[in-house]
């Protein structure tokens, strides 16, 4: 007998209780075992449309409901005996006549009007009514789209205050071209009907998965948050399993699944190529901790190609690299020596006309990052992501410091990590015996240009072997620069994702107001933000000015203290801060509310029955229910030590610019409920947070 398990089973999995968890997961595996079993409590229901519904016993009061039939069996949703059984009534399983693709749909009959949401009416109601948004599109069209045949008319009376509203009843498919349609995007041809089952349409394959055995099954369940890595987009799904002729980027705004499509692509490779090594890394410890978490749920019964997929950030990647070439471990110039030797050669060739903050800034920028080996190359090198000019009399000195620096590192038997990366590109590009056959690159935007050309190096051009996921709009520590010049170019493989699951609507929108609508690199390949959509309502945003740090603190335990009265769990909370001179008040803020907490290292693990409180920084890569923003304070961001230590007036712009990307990472961590605090005077950017566009 087939078994699967459906979406919506694990999103209302995630809401019951721990302790009514586990039993649901102890009936699932049994029943996967056995699902003859005369043991079970299987229970007709009668007042479905769907006469293959039947409930579960999972105890007194919970309820699994399944599709049954003599060849297979889907677990469909689990909740309280009432409410599973109202679900079961507004369902039913059929196989869409356009597409062919198994849907599970709400019947229409059973809603009784679409009934617009308060806080989306409060939104617009000072707008003035609008016409039906499909007006023009024919039924057959929307019939392609997967729209099921009961919700036609629906779907033709749709104005752009019912739309989202009324996508939530619609199937994802359906939902997503709808609202493509509406934002004036062109949604993609549907997938044609499949030969066999209705199960293998790729729209399908989103929604239902089939479980092989019990150690498959108890992954998909032990982290229902985390969804993704068992039910994958049709678009994830084609960029992941797609042939690259040369390096590949997938971008898309926060949410949008690009580090799960960054996961499946190295599980794909690694899959696909016998024996073949695949390096999955990202650019920070905490990431790569986080991923090879990640990694580690996706293939958790699969220990040889787990085997073969080497997870580690960047820069431990290029020390293992270094030291296994060396037979050493390097010593690695820390900032204090950097900053000690920089003072002292500029002091020695006369370059007191440059603070040493700005000099600084041009060795990690410039000089350094991309290791230049003649004067020639640095006086003719575009200072891309450094907006002062410099005449060529002032590079001189600027190239008679560095050198100086250069061999007063080599004096002390001290290197930099871009003299490590640029060393192994060069010994790779020697041998071509690259220690990965591919690499995939989670979080691209904020790599280096040293590491960049390694990676060059390590792909050498072969179709498949670079494959990037990132975000241009969430870059919060590297300069941008050419990845052309570095010796990766992307132009024509460069996709966007533009379905966002993890947050919803509100939240989106609101957040998307901190930055452009377009961002481009030095290349020419921009990311248009403008066309991505949510696919659910949620609560507004909440932006509060407290008088004190002590009232922001109850202002925000109260919040806290409310959504868990509403069923949000102490685990789905992340509170985040600036910067680790913030983290107490956000401690202050938990113990108030009188729940368990946990701050994050660079480990980031969240414990269960713990609310995580971290910085803006490690909220990277994770996700909550309920996310609170705190201590957003004028001279806290964008932060005050930052401006005043710009060694160059010019770049001040970028140092906005990033500490707008921090604050937006911060707040997308949310998918439903999102609270932004500070206190007066507050950030500016809370201004722009709220300001209508």
């Amino acid at each position: 007998m087939e078994f699967r398990i459906s979406d919506t089973f694990t999103d209302s999995l995630s809401r019951l209780r721990g302790d009514e968890q586990k039993a649901v997961k102890t009936t699932a595996f049994d029943l996967q075992i056995n699902p003859a079993n005369p043991g079970f409590s299987f229970h007709k229901l009668e007042r479905v449309k769907d006469r293959n519904f039947w409930s579960v016993r999972v105890d007194a009061d919970i309820r699994l409901i399944v599709h049954r039939s003599d060849a297979s069996m889907l677990l469909c949703y689990v909740d309280h005996h009432d409410a599973a059984y109202a679900w079961a009534e507004r369902r039913k399983l059929e196989t869409h006549p356009n597409t062919g693709a198994a849907q599970l749909v709400e019947i229409r009959e059973t809603v009784k009007e679409i009934v617009v949401p308060v806080y989306v009416q409060s939104e617009q109601q000072h707008a003035p009514k609008t016409a039906p948004v499909f007006s023009g599109i024919s039924d057959e069209q929307l019939l392609g789209y997967g729209v099921p045949a009961e919700w036609l008319a629906d779907v033709r009376s749709a104005t752009e205050e019912t739309l989202l509203t009324l996508t939530d009843h619609l199937p994802a498919e359906a939902a997503e071209a709808l609202l493509e349609l509406a934002t004036g995007g062109k949604p993609k041809a549907p997938a044609p009907p499949p030969t066999g089952s209705p199960f293998d349409h790729p729209d399908a394959m989103r929604r239902f998965r089939m479980m092989t055995d019990v150690d498959e099954l108890r992954r998909a369940l032990d982290y229902p948050w985390d969804k993704w890595t068992v039910f994958l987009h049709p678009e994830q799904r084609r960029l992941v399993a797609r042939d690259w002729a040369g390096p590949a980027r997938v971008s898309g705004t926060a949410g949008t699944g690009k580090t799960i499509v960054a996961l499946h692509r190295a599980v794909h490779l690694a899959r696909a190529h016998d024996d073949a090594r695949v390096l999955l890394t990202t650019f920070s410890d905490p990431l790569a901790n986080a991923l090879r978490t990640k990694l580690k749920r996706l293939i958790g019964n699969e220990p040889r190609l787990g085997e073969r997929i080497d997870v580690h950030s960047l820069d431990g990647v290029g020390i293992r690299l270094y030291t296994g070439r060396g037979g050493r471990r390097p010593a690695i110039a820390d900032r204090a020596a950097l900053r000690e030797l920089i003072k002292a050669s500029s002091e020695a060739v006369g370059g007191h006309k440059f603070t040493v903050q700005f000099l600084l800034s041009e060795w990690d920028d410039v000089f350094d990052a991309w290791q230049f080996t003649s004067w020639e190359e640095y006086r003719d090198a575009p200072r891309l992501g450094r907006k002062t000019r410099l005449p060529e009399a002032k590079r001189k000195v600027l190239w008679s410091i560095f050198e100086a620096v250069r061999c007063g590192l080599k004096a002390r038997g001290l290197v930099t990590m871009a003299g490590i990366f640029t060393g192994l590109a060069a010994s790779l590009t020697q041998s071509g015996k690259p220690p990965f056959e591919f690499a995939v690159v989670d979080e691209a935007q904020d790599i280096g240009v040293a590491q960049l050309r390694f990676l060059a190096a390590l792909g050498a051009g072969r179709p498949n072997a670079l494959f990037f996921a990132g975000d241009l709009g969430q870059r919060i520590f590297r300069q941008p620069f050419s990845w052309k010049a570095a010796g990766v170019d992307i132009r024509g493989r460069s996709r966007t994702l533009k379905v966002n699951y993890r947050t919803s609507h509100q939240i989106r929108s609101q957040a998307d107001r901190l930055l452009g609508g377009t961002v481009a690199d030095f290349d020419g390949n921009t990311e248009d933000r403008t066309g991505t959509v949510s696919v659910f309502n949620g609560a507004p945003p909440a932006v509060q000015t407290a008088r004190t740090e002590a009232e922001e603190a109850q202002i925000v335990a109260a919040w806290i203290a409310e959504r868990a009265q509403e069923g949000v769990e102490p685990h789905e909370f992340g509170v985040f801060v600036r910067s680790e001179g913030q983290i107490e008040r956000a401690k202050t803020a938990a113990k108030a509310a009188g729940l368990p907490f946990k701050v994050l290292d660079d480990h980031v693990e969240t414990v269960s029955g713990h609310i995580s409180i971290g910085s803006m920084h490690l909220a990277k890569g994770l996700e909550s229910r309920a996310v609170v923003v705190m201590a957003c304070d004028d001279e806290v961001i964008p932060l005050q030590e930052r401006i005043e230590t710009v060694g160059d007036d010019a770049d001040l712009e970028e140092v906005y610019n990033t500490e707008r990307h921090l604050l937006y990472v911060a707040c997308t961590r949310a998918r439903d409920h999102l609270l932004v605090t500070g206190v007066d005077p507050a950030s500016e950017f809370l201004a722009d947070l709220v300001a209508l566009h």
